[in-house]
């Protein structure tokens, strides 16, 4: 009975020695007898005991490392520190096992010293505004390196950048001093501004205005010349009645004569200082002077007649 409980136990960890279930997304690295034997892919994996051994289980899955923080001298001699974050892929896992002892370590060194070499170059400013550049070739120069590495470096993130307190102080006090910079410029355009809009909305006015009056002063001389012309036009249809009316009467020489001292009666009652009187009523002038005389002397003999 004991020796059949033996057996069983014994080929129980036979069993468990010989057969492996490899996971997804992972590799088994097999050696048989201290030697490099073969991959294990995903599934069911049969190994011979006390011969075959797994080397390393090794993920093929993405894979991401923080690289310690950095301090690191810029060109202009300022000491920042650089906190970093690497994503990486093994690709060949025979080379990321044999090539190399420990990977990890070696992605981590290179990308200090990379680090180093790239923002050594660099001066302050250019750190922080060229963040994507110094990503760009930090990718490219650890993907080169840890090819042979069978590992495929897929991004680098600078996760922070940190400059000493004294620096900080000093951006921040420019920061705001280019804050109140922009904050006076945009101020003084807007009065600028507003002076331009100001200035346009008087001229304007002042244009309308002066149309305006200009306007009234046209419309007010034409009703004033209308009014005139209207007046004359009566003027003339009454002169026309009157010569009308005096032609059909068909009066004499005196009558008219008469007619012309009373529109000249008229004409004196204007304003005007002086009164010109035509040629033709200067004769009609000197016949009622005549006749006036004669008047007055046929009054005197009537006179001495009576006595």
């Amino acid at each position: 009975m004991w020796v059949l409980l033996v057996l069983l136990v014994i080929i129980a960890i036979i069993a468990f020695m010989t057969i492996k279930v490899v996971k997804q997304s992972e590799v088994y690295i097999i050696e048989r007898l201290g030697k490099f034997h073969k991959i294990a892919d995903a599934g069911l994996t049969i190994i011979i005991p006390f011969f075959d051994h797994v080397r390393s289980v090794v993920s093929l899955k993405q894979q991401t490392m923080d690289i310690p923080p950095q301090g690191v001298i810029t060109k202009d001699n300022v000491t920042i520190t650089i906190d970093t974050v690497v994503f990486y892929k093994i690709t060949d896992p025979a080379k990321a096992v044999y090539e190399i002892q420990s990977l990890k370590k070696g992605i981590e060194y290179l990308a200090i010293t990379t680090i180093r070499d790239i923002v050594g170059k660099m001066d302050l400013d250019s750190t922080f505004s060229s963040r994507d550049a110094i990503n760009d070739q930090l990718r490219v120069i650890l993907d080169e390196a840890t090819d042979q590495w069978g590992c495929k470096i897929d991004r680098v993130e600078i996760k922070d950048i940190t400059p000493p307190a004294d620096i900080r102080d000093a951006m921040e006090k420019q920061m705001n001093a280019e804050r109140n910079k922009r904050a006076l410029i945009l101020q003084a355009e807007g009065e600028r501004q507003s002076a331009i809009t100001l200035a346009e909305g008087k001229k304007e006015a002042a244009i309308l205005e002066a149309e305006a009056d200009r306007e009234a002063k046209i419309r007010r001389a034409s009703g004033e010349a209308e009014a005139i012309r209207t007046v004359a036009e009566a003027k003339a249809k009454e002169i026309q009645m009157v010569y009308d009316a005096m032609k059909k009467a068909d009066p004499n020489d005196k009558l008219v004569q008469l007619k012309s001292l009373e529109a000249l009666e008229e004409v004196a009652k204007g304003d005007a200082n002086k009164v010109f009187i035509p040629f033709e009523a200067t004769g009609a002038l000197s016949s009622l002077g005549t006749a006036a005389e004669m008047f007055k002397e046929d009054k005197k003999s009537k006179k001495s007649e009576t006595k």
